[in-house]
């Protein structure tokens, strides 16, 4: 297959790419203002939209402002609003100028269901509130256009993901290792984790897999609570995590972007699993001692 992706320069961009192109597909990368050099895996690369050339089979959509790279001030709210909704809205239209793909496979995130506490979400629950929880609905409901296409649209409710060379693991090791690392909040809400493996298995499953369409959690089946990943990420570093920010704090520190690290979630991966999607690494445990061991991710 062709593949269009957005994103790729990212945390799973520079893990799914080189995977698809093992895989044996074609990988066409929109690259916008990203270095070239992070692009292993990629076949094109298109500055513009009107360089690719030829239809594409699949269309990938990973792009979006880090989420966590700074105070929600209203002018950042607008660059994580701007980064996605016009990114996705953009691919649409060229989508629709064009010969539309199979299948659009569109990121998302776990915000979309806001705080449930210690309840199980799966994918028929209900929205939540927040900036977060709007800035997915938009999202989606922009990704979702693309059915009147004929296209069809997989939307991926991402977890945080795990890997060695990157994304949240990677900016917790250094005060885990020495000794200062501890749960957030008093540790209590529900933390959906997914290894960078898994969450690249999703892609590609969601790519090739014809019918998978709607929303998809992708976390690994066995959520744990904050204070059980600090306890258990200590313990594989053999390091005490027993340093606790309070809530307070984190609202003081972080303002709104606090509800990032304060929201319950106990998200489910049921419709995937009913798909007969498998999960190299359901348990927090093994999956953070395989990454740590490595010292890396593997593709």
């Amino acid at each position: 297959m062709r593949i269009l992706m957005t994103g790729a320069s990212g945390f799973i961009g520079r893990h799914l790419c080189p995977v698809l192109a093992a895989g044996g597909h074609e990988v066409i990368a929109w690259v916008q203002t990203s270095p070239l050099d992070r692009l292993h895996g990629v076949q094109q690369v298109a500055r513009s939209l009107m360089e690719v050339k030829g239809e594409v089979d699949a269309v990938v959509n990973l792009a979006g402002a880090s989420i966590a790279g700074g105070r929600w001030t209203v002018k950042r709210k607008a660059v994580l609003l701007e980064s996605r909704i016009d990114t996705t809205r953009r691919l649409i239209d060229w989508m629709d100028a064009v010969a539309p793909p199979r299948v659009l496979v569109s990121s998302s995130a776990v915000g979309w269901y806001g705080d449930h506490a210690d309840r199980w979400i799966t994918e028929e629950g209900l929205s939540g509130q927040g900036f977060s929880a709007e800035l997915c609905q938009r999202w989606e409901q922009v990704a979702l256009e693309a059915r009147t296409l004929g296209t069809r649209v997989a939307l991926v409710r991402t977890g945080v993901v795990l890997g060695a060379d990157g994304g949240a693991l990677a900016s917790m090791l250094p005060a885990f290792r020495f000794g200062l690392g501890g749960p957030l909040g008093g540790g209590a809400q529900y933390f959906p984790w997914i290894h960078v493996e898994d969450i690249v298995g999703i892609y590609r499953w969601l790519i090739e897999s014809s019918g998978l369409e709607g929303p998809f959690n992708a976390a690994a089946p066995n959520p744990v609570t904050q204070a059980q990943f600090a306890w258990t990420l200590g313990q594989v570093l053999g390091r005490p995590a027993i340093m606790n920010l309070p809530a307070w704090m984190l609202r003081i520190l972080l303002g709104e972007m606090s509800e990032l690290l304060l929201t319950s979630s106990r998200m489910m991966p049921d419709r995937l699993l009913k798909t007969g999607f498998h999960f190299r690494h359901p348990e927090v445990r093994p999956a953070l001692k395989a990454l740590l061991r490595n010292g890396r991710t593997a593709d």
